[in-house]
């Protein structure tokens, strides 16, 4: 199963779009995929006890990462960066295993002309730091205002062929790297 996390909580984002676009790449491609939603996150984990103690209601959501073969991050980027929220997420997961060794592609995505760019590279250094397999192949989706329609379909035929591209070559990379064993136990 890919996870496909979108990014941010904000209401109607872009970056829920494009993960729905994602997903029905998967499909296309034979794949599994569901989309975690950040706006999922319950007003109780964003209490300061839930460092200590995660709600009931994060474990569902800890769980489908913790399970996932892979991870599919869309990001947007918000003031040179991505999401607090999305930050939060990854702090409340558990430490190390709900990153080591699993695969994750990252899908970026802005107004501006850089697609997502420092956000994604932000992420990257996160899920290295946290041993990660990450897929080399990044997309980035530009001035995204102009490329989604009011349906939340891709409009914009090169970008949409990059993420056919990515999401295959992540359906393959998922496949090459599940079940490699992990340090000390191979």
């Amino acid at each position: 199963m890919i996870e496909i996390v979108s990014g941010t909580n904000r209401p109607g984002s872009n970056a829920l779009r494009v993960s729905n676009v994602i997903r029905g790449i998967y499909e296309g491609l034979g794949a599994e995929a569901r989309i975690l939603d950040l706006a999922d996150m319950s007003a109780e984990v964003f209490d300061p006890a839930s460092y200590a103690e995660k709600p009931a209601s994060f474990k569902p959501l800890a769980d489908r990462v913790l399970n996932a073969d892979g991870l599919h991050v869309v990001t947007p980027e918000y003031n040179g960066s991505f999401p607090g929220v999305l930050k939060y997420f990854i702090d409340m997961l558990k430490f190390p295993e709900s990153f080591e060794h699993r695969c994750v592609a990252f899908t970026g995505e802005a107004a501006g002309v850089w697609g997502g760019l420092r956000s994604v590279e932000q992420l990257e250094m996160i899920f290295n730091y946290r041993n990660a397999y990450l897929l080399p192949e990044r997309t980035f989706i530009t001035q995204i205002h102009n490329k989604l329609n009011d349906a939340g379909e891709l409009t914009d035929e090169f970008q949409a062929g990059l993420l056919k591209k990515q999401c295959a070559e992540f359906v393959e990379f998922v496949k090459r790297n599940k079940g490699v064993a992990v340090r000390g136990n191979g």
